[in-house]
């Protein structure tokens, strides 16, 4: 028992911790566990002889449920049972893997079943993780000297319940100790590290080592026993013979535990060290127009190494002063397209590594539908298998599953088409399907701790405090890219046309109906091979969120499914209930009630036709609707086009949009989708902090046409007070953008099949709605801070909040009235203040509309601005207090 004793005091127990564990706690496995759970915190070493109750029967053995296996040798003294002070109260001691990570007493209030699964995101885990220099063996078989995992590799990342006992126990059951042959003849085999834990340069070959260490017999009794765990080798098998692999090494959890933990470790280093490279050569190609960045979502919230990952999905626009020579462009040097291909070729060449090492390793997860039937180890799952699965794989699932770009990821589907496989895989079996529910654990910081000083002639070992917080989980991410497949798919079925209306037919026209059906399908244009491609993607991952969810069901049941699909992102053109949304008590709470709500409404498929009573024209209806929309014209006139080129751009566009939208406290981007004509585009932006803009809401049209995306989007901006107002030298009052993406600005404009409507959305965001919008004129540009700039800024905010603010609230732009009010009512204290800052910056001078000259005076303080502020603010009160009245 001294062994047992000593490596709990290994993980930190006191020697009398560590014999009342062992003494409740056969099995040094689960003792260490309930130690970890602080089940012996409140012993001191002058209690190590108290009496302690027995260990109590544990719950039937299931999947998930699987203790470690007893091996011959490891009963413990029989001597020390007599010790032990029975007091069975018959209640039932084991915690279920599954169970909450937090609870130590037991109450006879129902406890959550689930609450160690669905716990909270904002949750945060401070973790010591111990650095080694490791050991090195020299490897006759393959003639190199090989690295052996170190203890504090082994165990890297955030522990869930007992995860450190486990993974502490196997580790030092398989680096030390003899394996005594199963029929206790006297004879033992002596474990090192070498035998498991070194780390070869490829997995198969690590696994062919296995397959030679692995089965031993006795030369005594001539008994094939297993070297990982002790027991006999059933050397007969009526297994498929097809079956790939060698069966011994299914042969125990022990094995199963081991593989798993240094194959994903070797998978995430790999993986780790191919996304180091990209990032290294781009940080020294970085340009200096910061405002240009798409790519919101993955670039905020995408690990970029070990020590680095970050799960800020949202982030605020940088908004400061326009440079000196007056832009209304986004960009400001040319896109360098050279070297694509070869870059395309070295990605597809690291996807092709990646994507093999994990069909390598998929084998030997747990699965109950293994080709040619289960092996034990499918069913008497390690306790380690879920932990090296949130702890390795799950760095390299949430850094693919945050990729924002539909055609991308289908460009890599060699790779992500081996994701799927994993993700259903892991939720067809209950020992881990919960893992597709629980939010993933990233580090948020690091910090190295000096050095412990160790004996002369030994390396240091370094220690590091990590903290790891709360993100989105599997499944949760997954449902970002089923949004995205769902959009192109939407995309790339092309316009719909008006169904007309039913009228009964004649016995003839039924019959001709009926006979020209098949000819039908064969008119009907086939999709080209990248739209089929994209397609057929999209399919795939509808496919597996349907195969993962069913699969959910059968292994966790209906009741946790619901709650997992209650959290997921949605998509919907049913209308959201924007009251719900409760105003927070401070500064924090409101802030982030504001981004869940933005973040629920950014996108929305929605009905933008005019209704048909108002299209009669006598008696006769037309059967080609109108729309809400600047573009109404245009958009009647391509009804019935079919543009392949047109439709996989916007299907591409739409998946980028639907999750990628910027949303922040600070500004946002809301996008309104006809339902049945997503080339059908209405946009609402909210002004940015810190300019004369703020949370003003500005209202943009935007038609997807004929040769999109080999030409610009059209835009039209709508907030003009009926063509009065200029808010911008490139907001004119008649409603054109400058913008050179647009091709009304000079500089580097669109580019055909790269440049996107989201780029275009960011840039009017960012650099048209500016700190000081005087800037914008190149003839101006210099003139920063100065006495005209500050004119033309006042003269803006009386604008923002006479048209902006004001008039949007009072008679809001549709689809965006339930915006434009819960946007005002989360944000009403605080721009009730601004609007006060804003009263007392004003210059007193009378508003100009559409006219660029700020050079002359008039209106004095007869300006109005007084009064729109004021009613403004008289507006914004009776939304906090739910007495403002909405006009139907």
């Amino acid at each position: 028992m001294d062994r047992e004793v000593q490596q709990l005091m290994e993980m930190g127990a006191t020697a009398a911790q560590a014999r009342a564990a062992l003494r409740r706690y056969k099995d040094v496995m689960q003792a260490a566990e309930r130690f970890f759970e602080g089940e012996f915190a409140d012993i001191e070493e002058a209690d190590g002889d108290v009496s302690m109750e027995p260990a109590t029967p544990m719950a039937p053995i299931t999947p998930s449920r699987t203790p470690r296996t007893v091996t011959p040798g490891e009963d413990g003294d029989s001597e020390d049972d007599n010790d032990v002070d029975m007091d069975d109260d018959g209640v039932d001691d084991y915690v279920d893997y599954d169970s909450d990570y937090e609870e130590k007493t037991r109450t006879v209030v129902e406890a959550d079943p689930y609450a160690g699964v669905f716990f909270s995101k904002d949750r945060r885990e401070e973790v010591i993780e111990v650095e080694e220099e490791p050991e090195t063996t020299f490897m006759p078989e393959s003639n190199e000297q090989l690295k052996l995992m170190t203890q504090g590799q082994w165990m890297k990342g955030c522990p869930e319940g007992g995860e450190q006992g486990f993974l502490f126990a196997l580790y030092n059951e398989l680096s030390s100790g003899d394996c005594p042959c199963p029929q206790a003849c006297g004879h033992k085999v002596q474990r090192s590290k070498s035998d498991f834990f070194a780390i070869f340069p490829e997995f198969m070959l690590y696994i062919q080592h296995l397959g030679r260490v692995v089965k031993r017999t006795c030369p005594s009794c001539k008994v094939d026993f297993c070297f990982a765990c002790g027991e006999p080798i059933n050397t007969t098998s009526n297994r498929d013979p097809s079956f790939s692999g060698d069966n011994a090494l299914f042969h125990c959890s022990n094995l199963q535990g081991v593989i798993l933990g240094i194959g994903l470790a070797m998978l995430e280093s790999t993986f780790a060290e191919q996304r180091q490279q990209p990032s290294e050569e781009s940080s020294q190609t970085t340009k200096t127009n910061k405002r240009r960045k798409t790519n919101l979502h993955s670039s905020s919230s995408t690990p970029k190494g070990d020590d680095d990952d970050d799960d800020s999905y949202y982030m605020s626009l940088p908004v400061g002063k326009k440079s000196k020579g007056g832009i209304g462009y986004a960009g400001e040097v040319k896109e360098d397209t050279s070297g694509q291909l070869e870059a395309q070729a070295v990605q597809r060449l690291k996807d092709e590594k990646i994507g093999t090492i994990l069909s390598q390793i998929r084998e030997y997860l747990p699965s109950l539908r293994r080709e040619g039937g289960a092996r034990t180890s499918d069913y008497m799952v390690h306790p380690t298998a879920l932990a090296h699965l949130r702890r390795r794989f799950n760095y390299l699932c949430t850094t693919l599953l945050r990729n924002d770009s539909l055609s991308d990821m289908s460009d890599r589907s060699v790779l992500y088409f081996e994701l799927f496989e994993w993700l259903e895989t892991i939720s067809n079996h209950e020992a881990l399907a919960s893992m597709m529910a629980m939010p993933i654990m990233v580090v948020a910081s690091v910090k190295s701790v000096a050095p412990k000083k160790v004996a002369r002639g030994k390396a240091p070992i370094r220690e590091r405090t990590i903290i790891y917080e709360g993100s989105a989980g599997p499944r949760e991410l997954l449902e970002a890219i089923v949004i995205q497949a769902q959009a192109a798919i939407k995309g790339l079925e092309g316009i719909k046309t008006p169904d007309p209306e039913e009228v009964e037919m004649t016995e003839e026209q039924k019959r001709m109906t009926s006979s020209m059906k098949g000819k039908e399908r064969e008119l009907t244009p086939s999709l080209s091979d990248e739209n089929q491609k994209l397609l057929l993607f999209c399919r795939r991952i509808l496919a597996t969120a349907s195969a993962i969810d069913r699969s959910l069901r059968e292994t966790k049941g209906d009741a946790f499914v619901d709650r997992l699909h209650a959290a997921l992102p949605k998509i919907s053109s049913e209308p959201f209930d924007h009251s719900s949304i409760i105003i927070g008590t401070t500064d924090e709470a409101r802030k982030k009630a504001y981004v869940n709500w933005a973040t629920q409404v950014r996108f929305e498929y929605c009905d933008l036709t005019v209704p048909r009573e108002e299209d009669k024209k006598g008696a006769i209806e037309e059967s080609m609707p109108h729309y809400k929309f600047y573009y109404n014209s245009e958009a009647r006139m391509l009804a019935s086009s079919d543009i392949p080129k047109r439709s996989l751009a916007i299907a591409k566009e739409l998946a980028v949009l639907t999750t990628n939208l910027p949303v922040a406290w600070d500004s946002s981007v809301f996008l309104r989708v006809d339902e049945d004509r997503v080339d059908i585009i209405k946009a609402l932006i909210i002004g940015p902090e810190g300019t004369p803009y703020q949370d003003g809401c500005f209202l943009f049209d935007i038609f997807l046409g004929p040769s999109y995306n080999q030409t610009p989007p059209s835009v039209k901006y709508m907030t003009t007070n009926g063509g009065k107002y200029r808010f911008n030298p490139n907001l004119y009052a008649d409603g054109k953008v400058c913008l050179s993406l647009l091709g009304t600005w000079s500089g580097p404009g669109w580019v055909s099949g790269k440049s996107t409507l989201l780029q275009v959305l960011i840039s009017i965001q960012s650099m048209i709605l500016c700190e000081e919008p005087y800037l914008n004129e190149p003839g101006w540009g210099n003139d920063g801070g100065t006495p005209q700039s500050r004119q033309y800024s006042a003269n803006v905010r009386r604008m923002v909040v006479k048209t902006a603010m004001l008039g949007n609230l009072k008679n809001p732009p549709e689809p965006f009235g339930d915006v434009i009010r819960t946007h005002y009512r989360l944000k009403s204290q605080v721009i009730i203040a601004q609007l006060d800052r804003w009263l007392t910056m004003d210059d007193g001078k009378a508003t100009v509309g559409d006219t660029f000259s700020t050079r002359h005076d008039g209106g004095g303080s007869s300006n109005g601005f007084k009064k729109d502020v004021e009613e403004m603010q008289q507006l914004l009160r009776q939304l906090q207090d739910g007495t403002f009245k909405v006009d139907k």
